[in-house]
C-alpha cells in the first residue's frame, strides 16, 4: 500500500504516520507539505518526517500530479486549519480548503487513487439545538474554515468519483499530545493554562457544547478510511467521527483539567457574549460502520498525556497564546520576516 498524506507537516501528522508504520506493514508513505510549521516541534526526539519515505515541499494549491502515480490512498489533511486563520485569510482558506481539496480529489480519481479521505469537521454543525447533529441534519456553518469544509464535501457529493472510494471524516475537536503540538485547541489551551499559571482562563461563559477527539484517535479513525470499501457506507461516505461519551460543555473540560492538575483555578467570563459555535453530535453512524475503529482514549488519558509531555518540555509559558504553539501566531511571524506573503505563499526572500 502506498499512502500520499497533504499537510502531513502539521499537528496530526506525526501522529497519523507513527499509527500507519504500526498498524500496515510494508506501508509506504510519501508526505506533501508546504512547511509552514515544519519547525514547530515539541518533545520530539527525531525530526517527524523521518518516518515518511519520501518528504515532498509544496504548495498544495499546485499540486504536481505525477506524485499520485502508483499512490492507493490519499489522506489529505492540508489545509487553513481553524477559524482565527480563517477569519484572517478568507480567500486563501477557500483556495487551500475548497478550490484545492476539490482539485486533489479529481487528480486522485484520474490516478486510479482507490481511497481518497478528506479530513472534515463538525463545525460545519455550527450553532446547532435541538439534539445531537446527525450526518443528514443541516448544516449552520458560521465561519470560513467552517464553509470551505462544507462546500468541499458537497463538491465530492456531486462530482463523478469513477472508482474511488471517498471518506469525508468529520472530526470533531483534537487534542492531545504531538510532537508539533497546538494549544490553539480549547483542551489542550486549558491545559496549557494549568500548566503555565495554574488558572485556567475561559474566554467564553463556558456553556457552549463541544466534541472532542484525541488525535490518536483522528488516526485510527483514517485508517479505517484508507481501506474502507464501498459496501460499508457506499461510494462518498459523510460521517461524524468521534463518540457520544465526548461531547462536552467547555466549563466541563476546564473543571476536568482542575482536577486533573491539583492546585488549578478556573475562571470563566460569564459576562463574555455567548459562543454561537455550539454543537453536541451524534456518532452512532461511525459506530455502526466502524466498529474496530472506535475511539479509544479517554478524557482524562488524554489530559494526562498531555500533562506528561509538556513536563517533558519544561512548559511554563504564561505568554503561549502569543507563540509559536498558536497556529496564527507562527503564519504572521513568517509575514513579518517576509518570508510568506498575504496569500500564504513563500515570497522571494524566502528562496
Amino acid at each position: 500500500m502506498q499512502v500520499l498524506i497533504t499537510g502531513n507537516m502539521g499537528y496530526i501528522g506525526p501522529v497519523l504516520t507513527q499509527y500507519l508504520r504500526k498498524t500496515f506493514p510494508g506501508i509506504r508513505i510519501i508526505g506533501f507539505d508546504a512547511g509552514f510549521f515544519g519547525h514547530c516541534l515539541t518533545n520530539a526526539s527525531t525530526l517527524p518526517e523521518t518516518r515518511v519515505d519520501t518528504q515532498y515541499f509544496g504548495d498544495v494549491r499546485a499540486f504536481p500530479a505525477k506524485l499520485l502515480d502508483g499512490i492507493s490512498a490519499v489522506v489529505h489533511l492540508a489545509a487553513v486549519s481553524n477559524d482565527p486563520m480563517g477569519k484572517r485569510f478568507e480567500a486563501v482558506t477557500n483556495a487551500i480548503n475548497y478550490e484545492a481539496s476539490v482539485r486533489m480529489a479529481a487528480l486522485a480519481r484520474d490516478h486510479g487513487v482507490k481511497h481518497f479521505v478528506f479530513a472534515s469537521s463538525c463545525s460545519m454543525y455550527g450553532a446547532a439545538e435541538g439534539g445531537p447533529r446527525k450526518e443528514n441534519d443541516n448544516l449552520n456553518p458560521l465561519t470560513a474554515y467552517a464553509r470551505s469544509k462544507a462546500a468541499t464535501e458537497q463538491h465530492l457529493a456531486n462530482m463523478d468519483l469513477g472508482a474511488m472510494t471517498a471518506s469525508a471524516l468529520r472530526f470533531s475537536t483534537a487534542c492531545g499530545m504531538s510532537e508539533r503540538l497546538r494549544l490553539d485547541l480549547v483542551l489542550n489551551d486549558f491545559v496549557a493554562c494549568a500548566m503555565a499559571s495554574g488558572e485556567i482562563t475561559v474566554l467564553s461563559d463556558g456553556t457552549p457544547w463541544r466534541p472532542l477527539i484525541d488525535v490518536k484517535d483522528m488516526a485510527r479513525a483514517i485508517g479505517w478510511g484508507i481501506t474502507r470499501t464501498w459496501d460499508n457506507g457506499g461510494q462518498l461516505v459523510r460521517v461524524n467521527v468521534g463518540s457520544q461519551q465526548w461531547n462536552y460543555q467547555v466549563k466541563d473540560l476546564a473543571y476536568a483539567v482542575a482536577d486533573a492538575i491539583p492546585g488549578t483555578k478556573v475562571s470563566i467570563d460569564t459576562n463574555a457574549p455567548p459562543d454561537k459555535r455550539s454543537y453536541c453530535v451524534d456518532f452512532d453512524y461511525f459506530r455502526n460502520i466502524a466498529p474496530d475503529h472506535q475511539p479509544q482514549v479517554s478524557l482524562q488519558q488524554c489530559i494526562h498525556e498531555l500533562k506528561t509531555g509538556m513536563e517533558s518540555m519544561h512548559f511554563k509559558d504564561a505568554n503561549f497564546r502569543s507563540s509559536q504553539f498558536m497556529r496564527l501566531k507562527v503564519l504572521e511571524k513568517h509575514m513579518s520576516d517576509q518570508r510568506l506573503d498575504e496569500t500564504l505563499h513563500w515570497s522571494n526572500a524566502h528562496e
